[in-house]
């Protein structure tokens, strides 16, 4: 402390003066009795009650005045953080504000404070610091990226827009949150440019390249200490029950090496049906049920870690009734060891609580594919029209098929082709690249990385008919489709360009096999789409002319209405929480379900351009001066005082006028 500000502050002593002047005039003066006072009326001393009234009320404003005038003298300056913007040469600034409301972005801090709510305290600072001219847009980083306001040079509005701001359970995209931003800055006519991240970075794609936008525009990281820091953090990915049996899959960080407990939890209960504990290192856990069961559950991961909100997650039951079938030639893809084709061993091996149906050929008539919920074609040597028309019409319905084009499928005789199932010619080539690209093929999950390792003696090519339209799943080294997905109507057609025979390809040898198989009876549970999707995907509802519904989060008893949007024809539902989907479709309820994506578990950060930690940019400055604040306040106690003595004297004036009367 300076020996100015100490000198000021002693100014404060001063406030003893109005309170020894207040108690000298209180003094008891001395009592002389008047002999002809006995002849006085006695009145009541009502004058000396409102002088003592006025006297501690001037008494307080006094002294109130004498204090603020010592701290005016020593603090101007109060120690507060908050985001400050720095201008180059006073002009205007073009900000978009990239906003991370994905799932990591829950974490707390030690002062009990989440990244996000520290994220949109920075944005108001920003926001309410404005100034006129200044323009402001609102990108949001979970996944998939979006825009929340466009650009506008209403402040109020802006702030209104933060204000309104809500976390998610999302994943992260901090890639096509920046390409966004860079976008509307780029149509911005101020010549400050700047795209200002508010998020910790963690967007499990630590080998990335580096975030930056264009040279031409800013990029701000104004809040260094946002930043992910490695902290232990588990979470529930994924609960399925399968008749008597629930598996639960747990993820965790590397930093999390303690034991943890995993209860299951009926809906509406506080008691735990059942307990087991998963051990360090351990991905999933088992617990046996009632088959007669019938109550909705819960799965809850005992213990805190960096993360609570993904530490719950519904039980997923399976679907009923649900089949697939599968058309495989059984000498074309015989195994070595025997028994039926790697299609329907692995599906069996899998136990994905859905029935596999051996078919000789494909179906010719609608009526034998509605039982089926997909529909599995292992190099078929083309389809009669029959099958065609028969297949696209249960397609388009909300089926799911899965193709597997190989030598067989190249020599279709005329008339046997796919028609608009896969449009144009299929050829078949010997040799080509050795494997695929893991970065390219995150539908695969983990068990991309073997894909590299893939060696087949051949490959499909298709026509870009095909193509067009279509959903690349992964690609081979050289970047062409290995997988892709062709939407239809309510359902869609997957189609692999290599077979599932072990004579032409590797690929049923391969860990990626099961995880597309695995993936595949997922979403044929939900004909044409899934019952259970990762926080932040959508679901669809092709065909559906009205849907309601509503979710409810794990442990809430009050549901939240859902806003259904319509793209491009088809309803669909933004899955932005973890919990149950509870919709009715045409008169009919139906259920689904969100869950954690495993990435944001992942705390690790990505590495950011050197040049967003730019100083001259801005930063969290630490003082505020309040002297005009505290000069005002001076002012009103002034004003007060006046207002005190008027009041006072205008009573005294009254009493002496009714005296005399």
């Amino acid at each position: 402390m300076s020996f100015l500000t100490s000198l000021a502050l002693l100014v404060g002593l001063l406030a003893a003066a109005p309170l020894a002047a207040h108690l000298l005039r209180r003094r008891r003066a001395d009592v002389i009795t008047l002999p002809t006072a006995s002849l006085l009326v006695k009145t009541p001393p009502t004058v000396r009650r409102r002088s003592a009234l006025e006297d501690r009320a001037l008494l307080a404003v006094r002294v109130l005045s004498i204090l603020l005038l010592a701290l005016l003298g020593a603090t101007p300056f109060v120690s507060c953080s908050h985001l400050a913007l720095a201008r180059k040469d006073g002009a205007s600034v073009a900000m978009v504000l990239v906003v991370d409301d994905s799932m990591s972005m829950r974490a707390r801090g030690a002062d009990g404070k989440t990244r996000f709510d520290r994220a949109k305290s920075a944005a108001l600072d920003l926001a309410r610091a404005a100034e006129p001219g200044d323009s402001f847009a609102i990108v949001l980083a979970g996944s998939p990226a979006r825009i929340a306001l466009a650009p506008t040079t209403d402040l109020k509005a802006a702030e209104s827009a933060i204000v309104a701001l809500v976390a998610s359970d999302r994943s992260t995209d901090l890639d096509a949150a920046l390409s966004l931003a860079s976008d509307l800055l780029s149509d911005a006519r101020q010549i400050d440019k700047r795209a200002v991240l508010l998020s910790d970075l963690a967007d499990a794609n630590v080998a990335g390249p580096v975030l930056d936008v264009p040279e031409s525009i800013s990029l701000w990281y104004p809040i260094a200490d946002l930043e992910s820091k490695l902290v232990p953090n588990c979470g529930i990915i994924a609960a399925n029950r399968l008749a008597d049996r629930v598996t639960v899959g747990v993820a965790c960080s590397q930093e999390a090496t303690a034991a943890r407990q995993v209860r299951l939890i009926a809906v509406g209960k506080t008691e735990p049906i059942a307990t087991a504990e998963l051990l360090p290192g351990a991905t999933s856990v088992t617990f046996d049920v009632a088959s007669d069961l019938e109550s909705e559950l819960d799965a809850f991961l005992e213990g805190g870690d960096a993360i609570a909100e993904d530490d719950a997650a519904p039980v997923v039951p399976a679907a009923s009734g649900m089949a697939i079938g599968v058309v495989s030639d059984a000498a074309a893809t015989r195994v070595q060891t025997g028994g039926r084709p790697p299609v329907e061993q692995a599906l069996t091996a899998l136990e994905l609580g859905s029935t596999v149906r051996s078919l000789t050929s494909a179906p010719e008539h609608e009526a034998d594919l509605t039982p089926l919920a997909g529909l599995i074609l292992d190099d078929p040597p083309g389809l009669t029209p029959e099958e065609r028309g028969a297949i696209k019409k249960w397609v388009e319905r909300g089926g799911l098929l899965l193709i597997g084009l190989g030598p067989r499928a190249s020599t279709a005789p005329l008339g046997a082709g796919f028609g608009d199932l896969v449009p144009g010619v299929v050829r078949f080539t010997s040799g080509g690249p050795k494997g695929a690209k893991p970065q390219a093929c995150a539908f695969f999950g983990e068990s991309a990385e073997a894909l590299t390792e893939l060696a087949p003696r051949g490959r499909t090519s298709l026509e870009p008919d095909a193509l067009e339209g279509a959903e690349t799943l992964c690609l081979f080294s050289d970047d062409r489709p290995f997988l892709i997905k062709r939407p239809m109507g309510r359902g869609a057609v997957f189609v692999s360009l290599l077979p599932f025979d072990l004579e032409t390809s590797d690929l049923p040898l391969r860990p990626a096999f099961l995880a597309l198989l695995d993936r595949f009876v997922e979403a044929a549970r939900g004909k044409g789409s899934s019952r259970d999707v990762s926080a932040g995907q959508a679901f669809a509802f092709p065909g559906a002319p009205e849907v309601a519904g509503d979710l409810m989060t794990i442990g809430s008893k009050d549901p939240i209405r859902l806003l259904p949007n319509k793209v491009a024809g088809s309803v669909r539902v933004d899955a932005a929480r973890i919990g149950r989907y509870r919709f009715v479709i045409a008169g009919e309820p139906d259920v689904r379900f969100a869950h954690v994506a495993e990435s944001e578990l992942n705390l690790s950060p990505r590495l950011l351009a050197p040049r967003s930690k730019d100083a001259s940019l801005g930063g969290e400055a630490r003082k505020l001066d309040i002297s005009a604040h505290l000069a005002l306040a001076l002012l009103g106690l002034l004003v007060i005082e006046l207002a005190v003595r008027a009041l006072s004297a205008g009573r005294a004036a009254s009493e002496k006028t009714a005296a005399s009367v």
